[in-house]
């Protein structure tokens, strides 16, 4: 039978891992070190173009800048990795080394050219971007369905190979069913993420765009905005009613918050807070989050 990781990746891209939660940098690690020197080869701009499957759509100018300057006092610190297309090549890894290259005024850039299929570069596009925290919430969400669609895989399955919890995958696709208008406000980091998916889990567009707006005027928090979705007024697709004991009540917007950052089963309750964790290397990992040393 086969594994969600062999269906999410193909035999191209497993091969370069020996572990069950994908990481890219380990990916682009080993494709660097393990091309001998004389393989990295000097490409011309001009015959780069973006990966097809790059789900980031929004560079932050001043990072690129900062990138800019660096690479024209000590050049590119690392090759890109590029597909040879009909034209030129693919960028499959490195798209924000090339644009700072640009900048910077250079003609070409090292890279190493790599033959990956289409699901693969996909794969790569969206480690890249999750793994280094450069995407908003829409281009994530947007990344996950694209490569459920391609591999057709489950919430469940997409969640193993990203160690994500199904949780988190599944509120993150459901902000798609968010309205454009909506979704542009949290790709301009105007509206939280957390905002975004209680706002998701209503059925009536009109209202989302309202209470949204309602968040940007009024500055409505994440519990004021909970407790307006919990109304028996508003239609939702995904209950947001939780059966919880009055005196609790209160704690629900920071049980979320640190839930999604966590991404465990939190509960906040008379003055404690509780957080569930499977085991020894679940708990070291949730003190790395909130940067506690053993």
């Amino acid at each position: 039978m086969e594994t969600p990781r062999r269906r999410a990746l193909g035999k191209g891209l497993e091969e370069l891992f020996n572990t069950e939660v994908l990481d890219f940098d380990s990916l682009e690690e080993k494709i660097v070190t393990e091309t001998p020197k004389e393989e990295i080869v000097e490409v011309n701009l001009d015959e780069l173009r973006s990966n097809p499957y790059q789900p980031r759509k929004v560079f932050d100018e001043d990072a690129l800048n900062e990138l800019a300057s660096s690479i024209k006092e000590h050049g590119v610190f690392q090759p890109i990795i590029v597909k040879k297309s009909i034209r030129g090549y693919d960028i499959i890894a490195g798209e924000r080394r090339v644009k700072a290259s640009r900048i910077a005024g250079k003609t070409t850039i090292p890279a190493i050219i790599r033959d990956f299929d289409d699901s693969e570069m996909m794969e790569i596009a969206l480690l890249e971007n999750l793994q280094r925290e450069d995407l908003n919430a829409i281009e994530e969400a947007m990344a996950y369905a694209k490569i459920m669609e391609a591999n057709n895989l489950t919430h469940e399955s997409l969640a193993k190979v990203l160690g994500k919890s199904q949780s988190y995958v599944t509120n993150t696709i459901g902000l798609l069913r968010l309205p454009s208008e909506v979704k542009d406000l949290v790709i301009n980091d105007k509206l939280s993420m957390t905002h975004a998916r209680i706002l998701s889990k209503m059925s009536d567009h009109d209202t989302i765009i309202k209470l949204a707006n309602r968040v940007l005027n009024e500055g409505l928090s994440v519990r004021d905005l909970e407790e307006i979705a919990k109304g028996k007024e508003i239609n939702k697709i995904v209950k947001v009613e939780r059966k919880v004991k009055d005196e609790n009540r209160q704690y629900l917007y920071a049980e979320e918050l640190l839930a999604d950052k966590l991404d465990e089963k939190v509960r906040v309750y008379k003055n404690k807070i509780e957080i569930k964790f499977k085991d020894a290397d679940d708990l070291n990992r949730i003190l790395e989050i909130i940067n506690v040393e053993k």
